[in-house]
């Protein structure tokens, strides 16, 4: 399952509304660190499959809704079950331990 491209309007429904954990990394297009942990995500969310939704939200397209979770820089990742906040974490780091931060969480 690829990352999915989530914005403003739909992010109660994919996110908060989800059947299953949903990561939300919040980046930009000119955030190296951002850059540099896409592909780690999206071999993750191959990983994981049905069992984890992972999704991205562009903050400059889309501020509302990393300034509702108090997003203070990027890569900001939040992990959601059952709608709520489950862990969140700031900057880049090796899919090793972007995986670790995930099966803990959940």
């Amino acid at each position: 399952m690829a990352t999915v491209a989530v914005n403003d309007a739909n992010f109660d429904a994919e996110v908060r509304q989800s059947d299953v954990p949903v990561v939300v990394d919040f980046w930009a297009e000119w955030c190296g660190p951002c850059k540099t942990i896409g592909p780690a995500l999206e071999e993750l969310s191959d990983e994981y499959g049905d069992r984890v939704k992972i999704v991205k939200v562009n903050v400059d397209e889309n501020p509302n809704s990393p300034a509702q979770l108090g997003v203070r820089g990027i890569p900001a990742l939040f992990l959601f079950k059952d709608g709520q906040v489950m862990s969140n974490r700031a900057g880049a780091a090796p899919k090793a331990a972007l995986k670790s931060w995930i099966d803990e969480s959940l």
